[in-house]
């Protein structure tokens, strides 16, 4: 015969109390705090309206980490709507209830996924969630005789955490009911928002959200819009505005500028608020088209030292590239990408010195498709054996000889970390026919620097990727039997 676990006391609480929506909140005020998150979770699964209002008004924690329950649409619509008129109540009260202690509604879906296992008994380290990341700290408490009392009641707003992402057609009624609430409310309710991801959506109705946000809580910043400088001119004051900005990704801006003073200065405009970037740490600028001949621009503002530079699929000047080397704050690189930028006119001293600064810190690097030829591999090789951390390498889309790959692997023997390298194949493995691989010498080279790494007691990982096919644009990797493209398959 099954024994039946028995309910525990919390179970059997959570039970009596929700019978009776009256009963729950009239004992709010006496209600423990270790039974407010479950019976918060019960109400919210049972679209319990009237309850989830009246405990956000009661809430005892600094932060509601709202947004982990709101996994389901046709929940959490209607239960974000109860838990904002509670938020209007309570902001709307002069005299805020006696344990009301909410500092921040968190609406964010990745963060705090531990807090409610941990209130719902499912795990034991209570009270070391009570203080959540995104709350500012809890209010003092004064004794009086042998009674601890709460001190006066702040009066300051409550922050709105969420991330925002701006698409064209995208319908929202989260948002929408927040902007309302944020403009009704007049300062009592700051909307933050930590990532922010822009794409295809008209300007004007970007500026009507963005005047809504403490933009000074921006720290993840995404641009994938294919934007005239003249829009982007219309962005800039507030991308400015976003000074604890920590990760910015631009992608697809154009230059569409007759004259080039006008050109000037929407780049002056733009480059200028990198002055208000002094948490700036990952810059990642992809098909961006204006940055030939004024990268320098963007360097000389730049206040912190940058741990990713990601330029991808942009043109470069000579001139930039050596700006770029001499530049201060890359002194503290662990992620270097120059992928899709076209090197082969070009110095390789730039890229030389630029390996040899950051040769402390860099971890990984990406010289994909930068049309890098034999010459100029061999004048970085010694700036690239000087890079200790480096442990990813991938220079794809070059054309590179065997025995050129071979000193590559001389050179970076030494470099104990470096255990991903992706090769492109020799331009000796390549048949008569352009971008057709001769597979048994493509397949002879890797056995080749496959036993060259077992003889110097490494065990890294040693890819091969060849050049397009011609005929059906995929490419053929290698590692260490090849991964064909379709032209390779018998019918």
């Amino acid at each position: 015969m099954t024994m039946l676990t028995p309910p525990t006391l919390l179970e059997l609480a959570k039970q009596s109390l929700l019978r009776d929506e009256a009963l729950v909140i009239g004992s709010l005020e006496e209600l423990p705090i270790e039974l407010f998150p479950p019976l918060f979770m019960a109400a919210y699964a049972r679209r319990y309206s009237k309850t989830l209002k009246a405990m956000v008004q009661a809430w005892p924690f600094p932060c509601l980490p709202l947004g982990p329950l709101m996994t389901e649409q046709e929940l959490h619509q209607e239960n974000f709507q109860a838990a904002l008129s509670g938020l209007d109540a309570l902001l709307s009260q002069e005299v805020r209830p006696r344990r009301w202690n909410l500092q921040v509604l968190d609406l964010r879906t990745n963060v705090h996924q531990d807090f409610w296992t941990v209130w719902s008994g499912t795990r034991m380290d209570v009270w070391s969630l009570i203080e959540l990341e995104a709350a500012q700290p809890m209010k003092k408490k004064q004794k009086v005789g042998s009674f601890e009392t709460q001190a006066e009641q702040s009066l300051g707003p409550v922050k709105v955490l969420l991330d925002l992402c701006l698409k064209q057609g995208r319908k929202n009624k989260l948002l929408t009911s927040l902007m309302k609430k944020v403009k009704k409310k007049k300062g009592l309710l700051h909307l933050c928002c930590k990532k922010l991801k822009i794409f295809a959506m008209p300007i004007q109705n970007i500026k009507m959200i963005l005047k809504m946000v403490q933009l000074d809580s921006v720290q993840d910043l995404e641009i994938n819009c294919t934007w005239k400088m003249s829009t982007f001119g219309m962005f800039a004051p507030y991308l400015g505005q976003m000074s604890n900005i920590q990760r910015l990704l631009l992608s697809h801006i154009l230059t569409s500028c007759t004259y080039l003073e006008k050109e000037e200065q929407y780049v002056s405009q733009f480059t200028s608020q990198f002055l208000s970037f002094h948490h700036l740490q990952k810059l990642y600028l992809d098909s961006v088209s204006f940055l030939k001949g004024h990268f320098n621009k963007v360097l000389r503002c730049l206040k912190s030292s940058l741990e990713i530079l990601s330029i991808t699929n942009c043109l470069l000047s000579e001139s930039d590239l050596m700006h770029l080397s001499q530049c201060p704050n890359m002194s503290q690189l662990k992620d270097l990408s120059l992928s899709g930028v076209n090197l082969t006119t070009m110095s390789p001293e730039p890229l030389r010195a630029l390996l040899e600064r950051a040769s402390s810190t860099l971890e990984d690097l990406d010289l994909d498709e930068c049309g890098i030829m034999d010459p100029q591999f061999i004048a970085i090789l010694p700036g690239l054996s000087k890079c200790s951390q480096l442990t990813t390498f991938t220079f794809c889309g070059n054309s590179i000889s065997m025995g050129v790959l071979q000193n590559l692997l001389l050179h970076t023997i030494g470099l104990s970390k470096l255990n991903h390298v992706l090769y492109p194949a020799p331009l000796e493995t390549y048949e008569d026919n352009p971008g057709i691989l001769h597979l048994g010498k493509l397949a002879h080279l890797h056995a080749k620097l496959k036993q060259m790494l077992h003889d110097a007691g490494r065990q890294a990982v040693v890819w091969f990727s060849a050049n397009l096919c011609p005929h059906c644009g995929d490419k053929t990797l290698y590692d260490p039997e090849p991964i064909l493209c379709s032209c390779y398959i018998p019918l």
